[in-house]
């Protein structure tokens, strides 16, 4: 049995016409069968081989347990992605089934993707996240305090939005002598995370600001996703003035609430930490007053007891007398250091002659003075034995007192000495 497609003619055994087709003619009736087979279809699978090219178009693979389809999604359609997509993501793909003719491939041209089981919004809230809390970008060693009675106060937000209402409320009723520089932006819709971005910048080249609040009103994750995006997290994080992040009600939680210095559940509530009650103030005020003025009672009160002592002791009632009391202790301490000199000289004296008799018993002077002679040849040397001289040698006889010069008359040795 032979299958065609209407139109096209197929060889049967024992035909006599045959027609032959090229392969790009074949492939381009392969591709007609298959995109007028299938229209728009939806394909769920897991990603693999991802590649992103420089162009902006992302290839991959789809692919279950037993089977495996090419994928193209090209960057005129990929653009809106708020998720990263990554291998081993299980996603449902979008698209139209066509025929890649160059290669002879069958692949899926992706127009719309989404993750599967995960919502794209909340998917790309946790990939953020993840990425920025591991560049440090969340770390709570580097968030700043807020200063606890600011003088301006920059605020980014809607100029329409009921946000911007409460907090002017809040702020000129509880301390209206703050002065605010609104700044508005888009809270929502395309572009209005780079006007935030840009209005945090902007805010910082002022140098008397001395806190910025960022936020708006509640909403859904697609409404508040503008203080999703990284562009805001990193102009948050660059910023030199403390920021409070205010975006939402008190169960929504952005990324710009894990950058800020300091995340405030509503913008009520930022305004009410920056704007601190008067009343508050006045009362601590008055309390630190108080304070001040019992310390400054104790102390004088202290140091007039302390006065009064001293103007009653002994030294401010006989001050001659103590002055004489210690000339007369410095001059036993002189007398004590005259006797402690003396002792110790004498102590050197006698130390002095005892090593002096010992020298002197040692001396050759000593041992002459008992009547004993040294003679010396004409050459100063010491004469020990009777051959070291000859009959009409000089010699020089030293003695007690004085020398005697003598010439060798005769000589006697004695043997064995």
């Amino acid at each position: 049995m032979a299958f065609s497609r209407p139109g096209i003619p197929v060889d049967t055994p024992g035909s006599a016409e045959r027609k032959i087709l090229t392969v790009s003619q074949l492939t381009r009736e392969i591709k007609a069968c298959i995109e007028g087979r299938f229209g728009q279809v939806w394909v769920e699978g897991e990603i693999s081989g991802l590649k992103l090219h420089h162009s902006g178009h992302i290839y991959f693979s789809l692919k279950d347990e037993n089977a495996v389809l090419k994928a193209a999604f090209f960057s005129r359609h990929n653009q809106g992605l708020k998720f990263q997509l990554a291998d081993g993501l299980k996603v449902i793909c979008a698209g139209k089934i066509s025929l890649y003719e160059p290669r002879g491939d069958y692949q899926l041209y992706v127009e719309r993707i989404e993750p599967q089981g995960l919502g794209a919004l909340q998917l790309a809230f946790e990939q953020l996240k993840a990425r920025l809390a591991q560049e440090g970008l969340f770390d709570s060693g580097r968030k700043r305090a807020i200063p606890p009675y600011p003088r301006k106060v920059g605020i980014v937000t809607s100029p329409t939005g009921a946000a911007l209402r409460d907090i002017l409320n809040i702020v000129n009723r509880r301390f209206a002598g703050i002065h605010i520089l609104i700044y508005p932006v888009r809270v929502q819709g395309p572009g209005a995370c780079d006007e935030i971005a840009r209005g945090i910048e902007d805010l910082n080249t002022f140098q008397d600001i001395d806190v910025l609040i960022v936020g708006r009103g509640g909403g859904s994750l697609e409404d508040l996703w503008a203080f999703n995006e990284e562009t805001v997290a990193r102009a948050i994080f660059r910023s030199r003035i403390p920021v409070i992040s205010a975006v939402g009600h008190e169960v929504d939680w952005t990324i710009a609430d894990f950058v800020a210095d300091l995340r405030a559940p509503t913008p009520s509530a930022a305004a009410e930490l920056v704007s601190k009650s008067r009343e508050e103030l006045e009362n601590r005020l008055k309390n630190l007053s108080e304070r001040a003025r019992n310390g400054m009672r104790n102390l004088y009160a202290a140091k007039r007891e302390e006065l009064e002592n001293l103007t009653g002791s002994y030294a401010f009632k006989q001050p001659l007398f103590l002055v004489e009391q210690w000339s007369q202790r410095l001059d036993e301490l002189l007398r004590q250091l005259c006797n402690y000199v003396k002792n110790i000289r004498a102590q050197k004296e006698n130390v002095f002659k005892h090593v002096a008799g010992k020298l002197e018993a040692l001396s050759p002077l000593a041992i002459l003075a008992r009547g004993y002679s040294l003679t010396f040849d004409g050459e100063g040397k010491l004469i020990k034995n009777a051959a070291a001289v000859k009959r009409g040698d000089r010699l020089v006889t030293r003695l007690s007192q004085g020398s005697l010069e003598s010439e060798v008359i005769s000589k006697k040795e004695e043997k064995g000495k």
